[in-house]
């Protein structure tokens, strides 16, 4: 992404900045200038829609780990903290404060008002179908973390005046994301104006195309566990609409020095010192002799000090230690194989700040080799036809591939990638669980995506997370959802009610309507 489009959306920001002082409210911005353009809107959109939400959903999948309570408490320990859960719902859906103190607005509102400012506009109908698009992108997280969430009230706040919206049933909310992909992606056409301050492809419509096709797959495949013949109706009409070909077509944002990754930030930041790689992740990966550790995994000398002087950095997998689950800061001593403090971190593995870790690595939100992997799902079932065994393998070599996007010494050498795959070939009869748990790999510092495709497939196999002390709503199994704001049950308390008493207790353990047992 080329520097001028980050000024531009720097400009956005700052212009959008709401100045209520009472934002109880969701989903007010009174200061939007009627006349901005919509492109700025939209790139500001694509822009905040990068969570930093890693205190749930990487925990949960057991890729990342804390042992820390306090701030850091969530997944870690299977326990619901609001500050932690309540992120994905408040970056998404209201303004929230930057780091200089202003409110930035979220995506929710600016699409909704996109849409709103377009709807009468014909010739610049590829943008006002790309934000239904980005908009079902949005929903889908929201839907899939907490269930029946504000859909169709949502983001009107300054438009219609709706500040309280109410919850739509979570089903129709899906229900809709299937069609808005579908009529979408078909309506854009690409001898219409052409949006180049779109900060994914500059506005090219070909590669639209294939991320709302691959969105819809995303989407079709949420189904598999509740209804296979809607799953595969718009698993075909995915794949007849053409999905992403190459990481060429991968969805992201590629920040920089100035406009720093939130994750990249997370690493390299005060809590640098409290992050691990989570035991199941690190071994799994051991186990298969994956080439992907080396440049994902390191143990710093110092692991809590600034990354010019942590010490020495060993990449070595076989020297690679994940931290256990079921621990907190007192009693992580007493875990079997215990490595010790080093300062004040410990001698368990780390992301790698040079690689995967650095301030200014790309947040990808929707990638070929997740595409491919799920359609290869998609013909295992005898959804879709093609080879799954080839599809496996190109999703599998897409992700390996995709590493060096992060930084080039991430690249993993094309006769590492097919040793790996020789050693561990496609077994049609083990094939949900090989396309699933590569699925989880390369989905690793994809929180939201990593979370709910565990959910729906069940894959990796992994044990729930032991901590004495979990809510007891899922002490001894996964969360499954996270909780609504606790700032919902007094400002919205009808809307919030109305939501329980259809989705269910307000706890970790309730399943959103895909993800049945």
């Amino acid at each position: 992404m080329k520097k001028k489009y980050i000024i531009a959306l720097l400009a956005s920001v700052i212009t959008l900045g709401a100045c209520k002082k009472n934002f109880e409210e969701i989903n007010v911005n009174p200061v939007l200038p009627a006349d901005l353009d919509p492109a700025y809107l939209f790139s500001n959109a694509e822009f905040s829609a990068a969570l930093p939400n890693y205190y749930y959903q990487p925990m949960i999948v057991q890729q990342l780990i804390t042992p820390n309570t306090g701030v850091l408490e969530g997944g870690n320990h299977n326990v619901s903290y609001d500050p932690n859960a309540n992120i994905t719902f408040n970056y998404l859906y209201r303004s929230t404060t930057n780091t200089t103190g202003g409110l930035v607005t979220g995506p929710v509102v600016l699409l909704t008002t996109v849409l709103d400012k377009l709807k009468d506009q014909p010739a610049r109908s590829n943008l006002y179908n790309m934000a239904r698009i980005f908009k079902a992108y949005v929903f889908m997280i929201l839907v899939d973390t907490y269930g029946d969430v504000p859909y169709t009230e949502a983001g009107k706040g300054y438009l219609e005046g709706i500040n309280l919206p109410k919850y739509d049933n979570q089903q129709d909310i899906y229900n809709d994301i299937l069609k808005e992909l579908d009529e979408a992606t078909k309506a854009l056409d690409a001898s219409k104006a052409i949006e180049a301050g779109d900060l994914f492809y500059k506005g090219d419509i070909p590669k639209w195309k294939k991320l709302g096709n691959s969105l819809l797959l995303r989407a079709a495949m949420r189904y598999s566990k509740i209804d296979a013949a809607k799953a595969q109706q718009y698993v075909t009409i995915a794949v007849n609409g053409g999905l992403m070909q190459s990481n060429a077509d991968n969805a992201l944002i590629q920040f920089n020095s100035t406009f720093n990754s939130p994750t990249g930030s997370w690493f390299q930041a005060t809590e640098r010192g409290n992050i691990y790689l989570a035991a199941p992740f690190v071994e799994y990966l051991q186990d298969t002799d994956d080439p992907r550790l080396r440049v994902i995994s390191v143990k710093y000398a110092q692991p809590a000090n600034p990354l010019a002087t942590v010490g020495t950095e060993n990449t070595n997998p076989a020297d690679q230690l994940g931290m256990p689950l079921g621990y907190n800061e007192s009693t992580i001593s007493t875990a079997p194989g215990f490595p010790g403090r080093l300062g004040a971190g410990y001698a368990y593995s780390q992301v790698n700040r040079r690689t995967l870790g650095k301030i200014d690595i790309p947040e990808f939100y929707v990638t070929y080799s997740q595409t491919t992997l799920l359609l290869a799902e998609a013909v295992q079932r005898g959804w879709a036809t093609g080879n799954a065994a080839t599809l496996y393998a190109n999703g599998v070599k897409a992700h390996m591939d995709q590493l060096a996007q992060y930084d080039g010494t991430a690249t993993i050498s094309a006769d590492a990638q097919n040793a790996y795959l020789l050693a561990h070939p496609f077994n049609p009869a083990n094939a949900l669980e090989q396309i699933n748990t590569q699925y989880w790999v390369s989905s690793f510092l994809n929180g939201n995506e990593a979370w709910a495709n565990f959910r729906r497939s069940g894959f990796p196999v992994l044990t729930p997370n032991p901590y004495p002390t979990a809510d007891a709503s899922v002490k001894g199994a996964f969360i499954r959802r996270l909780t609504y704001p606790l700032r919902e049950q007094t400002v919205n308390a009808a809307n919030y009610q109305a939501a329980v008493s259809h989705n269910g207790p307000d706890n970790l353990a309730t399943r959103v309507f895909w993800d049945k047992e």
